[in-house]
């Protein structure tokens, strides 16, 4: 199974996905088709079922049970899906990758190139990678794991599946979404078309990590109009929006942000800038385990603005909050039995399923709480969205091997399963 894998995970991650926050269109990056296109292919090549690519860059597959109509599943097993997200991380380049490759990696720094090392210091899970395939970059791009990774195991269970005369299966459904990295994953998944009674989204980290939990996610904006003239003549006239934004930052608390929190403490964490005296805008996450925190930051953030204003009576400045995605764990705790069935494939491949909450989101939050429960797999990819971005390929291949298992403790289960459990949503 593995050198197929890395095979098709070098495929993927050569071609460019990258999503832009940006832009207004669907997908918001054409490119993202040039990756869809050849899934489709690939899938349809394959002998998948029903594939279809539409016009906004969501690609859909399935493979229907072949479970015999003498067996005691046939006609019991739930419509089960996997789903990862075609785009890359807008933050660092995904444009000529150059993927480098290191068989039975033999412990120490890994030198990238362009100033960048991969440090077991920072990186322990290293000491626990001896004698795996990695794949790094090459210090310039990103690599793309999160979630080219998560695809290639996709990928490589269904020809498994489509190849192997002696798993049992029941109906299985896939999809790729455009947008993800970006927040607008589920925004337009088709729920009717992709048809699945429960999904996995196979779009984590460290071998054996496994989620049911997300931050519940929105989004700041805060615009602030300011008044441009000649410094010259500037006493008492200007109004200087940069001198605000820098002061709105200022006044933040240091242990409310990415850097100084971790496990379930929640941040407000401003990402972007910019900005000229006559207007500036500030670009925040909040990000919190339950949505009171989100009410409470924004409340934070409506006092920092009020305070810094007293200063700046002049300056006009305008909050806007918008929705992202809110944490899962609430509906997937209804249904034990989806993330039971995920923690067994996890024991059966040997590794310990470690139940980890994610700081951040997956599709499978949007997809939550339209009705599709998704919690989240791991596929062995580490140090997300920057040049020191790795995969270990044998925890993907791990990965391929869990969802097989999930498949067969899902048949297994059926029988014994009531209707009622297998359709309650």
């Amino acid at each position: 199974m593995k050198q197929p894998l890395l095979n098709r995970f070098i495929r993927y991650v050569k071609i460019d996905t990258q999503s832009d926050e940006a832009s207004t269109t669907v997908p918001s990056t054409k490119k993202q088709f040039d990756l869809a296109e050849k899934l489709r292919d690939e899938l349809i090549g394959l002998g998948a079922d029903a594939v279809e690519l539409d016009d906004r860059c969501y690609l859909y597959a399935k493979i229907n049970s072949n479970i015999p109509k003498d067996h005691p599943a046939f006609g019991k097993t739930p419509k089960i899906g996997f789903i990862a997200h075609l785009d890359t991380s807008p933050s660092v380049t995904g444009k000529d990758v150059n993927p480098r490759v290191i068989e039975r990696y033999q412990g120490g720094e890994i030198r990238l190139g362009n100033g960048y090392t991969i440090t077991p210091r920072e990186n322990p899970v290293l000491d626990d990678s001896l004698g795996q395939t990695l794949v790094t970059t090459d210090g310039t791009t990103l690599l793309g794991a999160d979630d080219k990774a998560g695809i290639a195991i996709i990928m490589t269970a269904a020809e498994i599946l489509k190849k192997s005369s002696g798993i049992l299966y029941p109906d299985i459904r896939i999809g790729f979404t455009p947008d993800e990295e970006i927040g607008r994953g589920a925004a337009h998944f088709n729920l009717k078309k992709f048809d699945a009674d429960f999904a996995y989204t196979i779009d984590g980290g460290p071998a054996g990590e496994i989620n049911n939990e997300t931050f519940s996610a929105d989004s700041a904006v805060v615009t602030i109009k300011g008044r441009d003239i000649h410094p010259g003549e500037a006493k008492d006239v200007m109004v200087n929006a940069v001198k605000v934004a820098a002061d709105i930052i200022a006044h933040l608390p240091r242990d409310y942000s990415p850097e100084t929190t971790s496990g379930k403490e929640p941040f407000i964490h401003p990402h972007h800038v910019e900005g000229q005296v006559g207007k500036a805008v500030i670009k925040f996450l909040l990000r919190a385990f339950d949505t009171d925190t989100l009410v409470r930051q924004k409340k934070r953030l409506e006092d920092i603005i009020a305070e810094v204003g007293r200063d700046y009576p002049a300056a006009g400045i305008h909050l806007d909050i918008k929705e992202a995605y809110r944490n899962m764990h609430e509906v997937l705790a209804t249904l034990p039995h989806i993330c039971d069935y995920l923690e067994s494939a996890v024991k059966r491949t040997g590794l310990t399923p470690k139940w980890v909450p994610v700081r951040g989101g997956t599709d499978g939050s949007g997809l939550t709480a339209m009705g599709l429960p998704c919690p989240n797999v791991f596929t062995g990819g580490y140090n997300y969205h920057g040049q020191t971005e790795w995969v270990s390929v044998n925890i993907m291949e791990t990965s391929v091997q869990t969802l097989l298992h999930l498949i067969d403790i899902v048949v297994e289960a059926a029988p014994k399963s009531s209707l009622y459990q297998r359709r309650l949503l």
